[in-house]
């Protein structure tokens, strides 16, 4: 997929990172120009060290960052996006973990997000139901697209290529590119 010049792309992986067959892992070996954070510990349930990841791969971009995160990825890329709002032009929030679970309340205030934000969310997603994921969109003014019965949206619920994912994030991104003409 060619993205808009105006915009640069970077993958934001969960905890344990993203397999080979994961929907991240084959856009990214099908978009290597896209950024993908690189994490010291993919075990670690580290706010701040996946926001460092973000920031160190950021250095490598010339224009605002499109964040894609997944589960923990999407937490961390809401934090880092509503603390570099000029440098981020929205956030893609794939079956966000709920942040309760990480004792992350305190900082993952509901509060307006301050970049156009979309979350996918499942009704079975077994780390955030789907009325907290409502929940969440409203308090950050995301978009919320609604995937029906798809799990955590990840290999084990059996998403590889996810094309349907492609589409929504070409849309989003032609939204974005266009915020910042």
């Amino acid at each position: 997929m060619n993205m808009m010049p105006e915009i640069t792309l970077m993958l934001v992986p969960g905890l344990r990172d993203s397999g080979s067959g994961h929907w991240q892992s084959l856009w990214h070996q099908s978009n290597p120009h896209w950024l993908r954070i690189r994490q010291r510990s993919w075990e670690q349930v580290d706010l701040e060290a996946w926001a460092d990841a973000i920031s160190r791969e950021q250095q490598r971009a010339n224009t605002p960052l499109l964040l894609v995160g997944h589960s923990f990825g999407a937490l961390a890329s809401l934090v880092w996006a509503n603390r570099h709002p000029q440098l981020t032009a929205g956030v893609m929030l794939v079956a966000p973990a709920e942040p309760m679970r990480f004792g992350l309340d305190d900082e993952i205030l509901p509060h307006s997000l301050k970049v156009p934000g979309l979350i996918i969310a499942s009704h079975t997603d077994p780390l955030l139901s789907f009325a907290r994921a409502q929940y969440w969109a409203q308090a950050w003014g995301c978009e919320l697209a609604d995937i029906g019965e798809a799990g955590h949206i990840n290999v084990e619920s059996g998403f590889g290529e996810w094309r349907w994912g492609l589409k929504k994030l070409e849309e989003f991104a032609a939204q974005m590119a266009a915020n910042l003409t």
